[in-house]
């Protein structure tokens, strides 16, 4: 009888399986695990400079900047430092509740927000209740000021009550009376309206003849404002009036005026990131290094232009235009009847000499004859008077007119003559009566072309008179300050000796 096995027992036919193998443990150094993860470092993001390179603003206690960057923060977005700087100074109020800069320009380079800041002050003026007119240079521009504003509008909950997007006349009215119309510029755009708030848009395309129509649009308005906002121009921009503004806030000379720009004062080498980020308020953010390392091409002066925010010209029109100057080349030398006269300037590191010569048709012949660095000394001046033997030798500057002066007198030289300021501002005024006359002749030097045609003038003394300078770099305008000199001795000073062949 077979044996009952009970519940706990085995057949006896069932092996018993082997013991799992366990891996051979192995003793291994390892740097004990802190209890909790540590949060990852955050690589500090560098940020373009955010206060302006130059700014000129009038001192204030009060402002509705805060106001105006909390309306604008509803939208979801965030003002920068730079931006909330410039809205805080186009919204400064004085005692009277007026604005502290009834005019405020910027200048700030390419893709770095600025119409962002234009929109904040907008918005705020629609919520004031102000009547807003935007204009710039081109209709898609203006279009897409109109879509930036709108859409600020609905994201910032301002209660829109009419709209109005026919391409070219666009407007926005909200609850409270505000309203902003958007237009393209034109000499006679905006004529017979009335507004609060003026922003010009593309301003270094700004013309006078605009400017003459725009600014008496805000006359009416118990708190007027105008906004320029733009880039330095470049050599294809039309305006006139950005650059004048710039130079006469940056001296002072304006009322009631603000400014503020991003720039180099001279020509930078593209490949200097210390440069970006000085002249880049947003480079860091909405800007990187890599999109501006992209942008450098062959054209260096067009890159410190629209990059770094060189004002290359301070005018982009010269006092004297190519076809005028051009206009007065002769081909070949003109039968010569006086004695040579003989202009020299002195700069701070330089000095050049021209002659001036009668003609047989009763017009003055120039041409520059030398020009070297300061380095050189006097004495090739000296030498080359005393070889052409002139009838008057006129000498400005006073960097080396002294040192020259002596030098001809102790060479028995008694024709240098020293000019008194009232007599630069005469020579000076000459020039142009006398290029509009055609009175002058020339060989069409390139140098002298260059100096002639980039310049406009300086004021000299506080009656009016005037000098000129150069509005372009590289351009030495004292070539065309020795041939004025030479110019106005050659009218100026009669012959003391019988006509004599002229030759130097």
């Amino acid at each position: 009888m077979a044996e009952k096995k009970t519940a706990d027992q085995k057949p006896e036919s069932q092996e018993k399986k082997p013991a799992k193998k366990t891996a051979k443990k192995t003793t291994r150094k390892t740097t004990k695990k802190p209890a909790k993860k540590p949060e990852r470092q955050e690589k500090e993001v560098r940020k373009g400079r955010q206060t302006p390179t130059k700014s000129f603003v009038l001192p204030y206690t009060e402002t509705k900047g805060e106001e105006a960057i909390k309306l604008y923060e509803k939208s979801g977005r965030t003002a920068q430092e730079w931006q909330q700087l410039l809205v805080y100074d186009m919204l400064a109020v004085n005692e009277d509740g007026l604005w502290v800069h009834s005019k405020y320009g910027y200048s700030v380079s390419r893709r770095n927000g600025k119409n962002e800041v234009v929109a904040i002050r907008e918005l705020e003026g629609m919520k004031l209740g102000e009547h807003i007119l935007h204009t710039a240079h081109r209709t898609t521009t203006s279009h897409t000021a109109w879509e930036r504003l709108m859409k600020l509008c609905e994201q910032a909950k301002l209660n829109v009550t009419n709209s109005y997007k026919a391409y070219g006349k666009e407007r926005i009215e909200v609850l409270g009376g505000g309203v902003i119309e958007f237009r393209t510029r034109t000499s006679a755009g905006g004529l017979g309206e009335g507004f609060d708030l003026l922003v010009i848009d593309e301003a270094q395309e700004y013309q006078d003849d605009q400017e003459s129509t725009l600014k008496y649009t805000v006359s009416s308005s118990t708190n007027p404002q105008t906004i320029l906002c733009g880039t330095p121009p470049t050599p294809v921009s039309s305006g006139t009036v950005f650059v004048k503004l710039r130079e006469k806030i940056l001296q002072g000379r304006a009322e009631n005026s603000g400014w503020a720009e991003w720039s180099v004062d001279k020509m930078t080498d593209p490949h200097d990131r210390e440069a970006w980020y000085e002249c880049n308020p947003s480079l860091g953010t909405i800007l990187t290094e890599r999109k501006i390392a992209d942008e450098i091409g062959d054209d260096d002066v067009d890159f410190n232009i629209q990059r770094l925010g060189l004002w290359l010209w301070q005018n982009l029109h010269s006092a004297i235009s190519e076809n005028e100057w051009n206009g007065l080349r002769v081909a070949a030398l003109p039968e010569l009847v006086s004695e040579l006269f003989v202009g020299v300037k002195f700069t701070s590191d330089s000095a050049a000499l021209a002659i001036a010569v009668k003609t047989a048709e009763g017009k003055t012949f120039t041409e520059v004859v030398d020009r070297r660095d300061t380095r050189s000394g006097v004495g090739w001046i000296t030498d080359f008077i005393i070889q052409a033997a002139p009838q008057k030798v006129v000498i400005d500057g006073q960097n080396g007119q002294s040192m020259l002066y002596d030098s001809l007198k102790n060479a028995k030289v008694k024709t240098a003559y020293l000019p008194k300021v009232a007599e630069v501002i005469e020579a000076n005024g000459m020039l142009e009566p006398m290029i509009v006359g055609g009175e002058i002749q020339h060989a069409g030097q390139p140098a002298l072309v260059q100096a002639a045609t980039n310049c406009e003038h300086r004021a000299i003394g506080t009656n009016g008179g005037y000098g000129y300078k150069a509005i372009k770099a590289g351009v030495d305008i004292a070539l065309l300050d020795c041939c004025i000199l030479a110019i106005w001795a050659a009218n100026k000073f009669k012959e003391k000796r019988p006509t004599q062949k002229i030759g130097y």
